[in-house]
């Protein structure tokens, strides 16, 4: 016998389905409520709705578990690749060694862009947020390649698009960053794996493979992460029926953010206040401490996983590795590894669970890096693509997807009469 919840509202009774998802999960189907009784469900934030039903990411931010496909991000980051970890995520299982190579040869041959995409980028002001560029010149891919713009794809063009916008948001990128700095961009070099060619068009030079290796791991762990708010504006955008490019830009500007995407910028805007002050990290751990100061330790907590990330004790290991591998001598860097270390022995911050999260350290890897603060939101967008293409192409795919419409309760002025501007 199926599980039933019932609504009781002005002494009437009623029934509604009990969902059980693979993790057993469970959602009560409320979508009929409005049709049989008149009422609706008012969730701020829609933090206790169910969006969709979805295979591609599975979360449990009170165990603290992450996982793609079934596959845990432990293992993931381990052992894998970004290109194999979006295969994965893409298609639903992990590629053959051949699927794999053709999978990046794919990636490769479309990491070019269009020349008017070059010329869009250029014609920014070279100060320009780098997020207002990444978004405008994705959408503006919709102008090059017409054919992907229709609203009913085929599985071949769907397939083909994913491996485009993988190759030409790495390049856009990268060449927004070029122009930033006054220089000319850097071609792509299809020999090279994704990550070491992304940094030579970044960079030039020769790569640093361990280096590379790290910034591989980093992207794997922003992959995906369930419905959050830039996957559901590429899944609302992408409910109309709006082409992928539409979607994608969408899901930037959603990412752009302070509250979402910026978290890992807020990390180097705090550490830059304590340095500011004094350089003093311990005098910080004490403010975060002190209800009546407004400071705020960045990138500590998630709002998601109550205990710990367990992307954050993977990229722990990563940031030590650059760390070392790069030798690099940052004051602000310095202060991040105090506050890290006293904050893990500290019992005020350990009885909260508060631990560094995943913004925490990718902050200080692009920092590193020499990648400038402004673009660490483009990084993450980056990681994030393999993601937000395989959100959109699983809601292509579905055939209970619907226009997203949600509902509200109006709270403005009843109905009242029109008075021309003379009689008032």
């Amino acid at each position: 016998m199926s599980l039933k919840a019932k609504i009781e509202v002005d002494g009437k009774v009623f029934e509604f389905p009990v969902l059980e998802g693979s993790e057993k999960e469970k959602a009560i189907d409320i979508g009929k409520l409005r049709a049989e009784s008149g009422y609706i469900t008012i969730d701020h934030g829609f933090m206790n709705t169910g969006s969709c039903a979805s295979g591609i990411t599975f979360l449990d931010g009170e165990l603290g578990i992450l996982r793609y496909r079934g596959y845990p991000i432990e293992q993931l980051a381990e052992k894998s690749s970004f290109i194999e970890v979006s295969y994965l995520l893409v298609y639903g299982e992990l590629p053959t060694a051949d699927q794999l190579k053709s999978f990046s040869q794919k990636i490769a041959d479309n990491s070019k862009l269009p020349e008017g995409a070059g010329k869009i980028i250029d014609a920014f002001p070279k100060d320009a947020h780098p997020m207002a560029v990444a978004s405008a010149t994705s959408v503006a891919l919709s102008a090059f390649h017409h054919k992907y713009t229709s609203a009913n794809p085929s599985a071949a063009e769907k397939e083909e698009v994913i491996a485009l916008m993988l190759g030409q948001f790495k390049s856009i990128a990268a060449h927004q960053y070029r122009r930033s700095q006054g220089l000319e961009p850097i071609a792509s070099n299809p020999a090279l794996s994704y990550c070491e060619d992304f940094m030579s068009m970044m960079f030039g030079g020769k790569v640093n493979a361990e280096v590379a290796k790290a910034l591989d791991i980093l992207l794997i762990l922003h992959a995906d992460h369930e419905q959050n708010c830039s996957t559901s504006t590429v899944r609302v955008v992408g409910s109309s029926n709006a082409n992928v490019f539409a979607s994608i830009s969408a899901g930037i500007d959603a990412l752009w953010g302070p509250l979402h995407g910026g978290a890992n910028q807020e990390v180097l805007e705090m550490l830059a206040e304590i340095k500011k002050a004094g350089g003093d990290h311990k005098k910080a751990l004490e403010r975060a401490k002190d209800k009546n100061d407004d400071f705020k330790l960045m990138g500590f907590g998630h709002r998601v996983y109550k205990n710990f990330d367990p992307r954050a004790k993977i990229i722990k290991k990563a940031c030590d590795s650059i760390l070392t591998q790069l030798g690099v001598k940052d004051e602000l860097l310095d202060i991040a590894k105090g506050l890290e270390q006293e904050a893990l022995a500290d019992d005020y911050f350990k009885s909260r669970n508060l631990y560094p999260n995943v913004d925490f350290y990718s902050g200080i890897i692009y920092r590193a890096l020499g990648i400038p603060t402004n673009m660490f939101t483009v990084m993450f967008a980056l990681g994030r693509m393999p993601g937000w293409l395989s959100q959109w192409k699983e809601m292509r795919e579905t055939k209970e997807t619907k226009i997203s419409r949600p509902r509200q309760v109006y709270v403005g002025s009843p109905v009242r009469e029109y008075t021309a501007i003379n009689k008032r």
